[in-house]
């Protein structure tokens, strides 16, 4: 169920597999995500099952309305729900904004962010008790999710060099395909993410994209999973399936 848990300095970092749900084939088991067409019911038991393997209370997950964009949003709490998936990934009854970062200086309040493939980004400054979530895919690594994230925790407190940074399973450079005219507007803007798949086709590499934008933000406590999604059957993964769940990525703070 939880793939990968660390904490840091009253930090914590989880990220899920997909095993130890409920969910029904294409979705089996652990799928988290409300907006891929599994049954509602199962991805609120999925979710509730993954907040109590961490000892969070499921009611105080924030969870976004993610649109691969980089728009962030700063929460002291939840969206006023208890994070019931409705409809397109909606919350029911929610305000809950299209966003693919947020950020809080709430202590406790654990940050979801939902994934197949694009790269889950974690982030805390233990210290001024500040951290974030990002969802950082292709769109949004080129068009600066995680930088927006880091000035948001800066704004709220945070000092680049105390942020621990931990990114989750993502697709892999060697397997991420993309045509060359992509690989060239994406490496216009962050020369890292340039890759070749393993099979010599042109490819970006978020993950290394996201780590080259934390390392100039001046967060330099980083880790990232081993893990590739694709070649994983242990995630899910968008690219290889299509029709697949949503793995989660939680950071809170003591």
């Amino acid at each position: 169920m939880i793939g990968r848990r660390e904490s840091v300095s009253g930090a914590h970092f989880a990220f899920t597999d997909r095993w130890g749900g409920v969910s029904a084939a294409p979705y089996e088991e652990l799928n988290l995500g409300g907006a891929v067409g599994d049954d509602p019911e199962a991805v609120q038991a999925n979710r509730k099952l993954a907040a109590e393997s961490l000892g969070l209370d499921p009611g105080r997950v924030v969870w976004m309305n993610q649109v691969h964009g980089a728009d962030v949003a700063v929460v002291d709490g939840p969206w006023g729900t208890e994070g019931s998936p409705h409809g397109r990934g909606r919350e029911r009854g929610s305000a809950a904004p299209e966003a693919d970062a947020v950020v809080t200086a709430r202590r406790g309040l654990a940050l979801a962010v939902l994934t197949a493939d694009c790269v889950p980004v974690l982030l805390a400054d233990p210290v001024a008790g500040v951290a974030a979530a990002a969802h950082a895919g292709r769109p949004g690594m080129v068009r600066g999710v995680v930088p927006a994230a880091v000035r948001a925790m800066v704004r709220l407190g945070a000092v680049p060099d105390r942020i621990v940074a931990r990114t989750g399973p993502a697709v892999c450079g060697r397997c991420y395909e993309v045509p060359e005219a992509m690989r060239a507007e994406v490496a216009a803007v962050e020369p890292a993410a340039h890759a070749e798949t393993s099979w010599g086709t042109p490819a970006v590499d978020v993950s290394a994209g996201v780590h080259a934008q934390l390392d100039r933000l001046g967060v330099c406590d980083r880790a990232q999973s081993p893990v590739c999604t694709l070649e994983s059957a242990d995630h899910f993964s968008y690219r290889r399936d299509r029709t697949t769940g949503r793995l989660a990525s939680y950071v809170w703070l003591d």
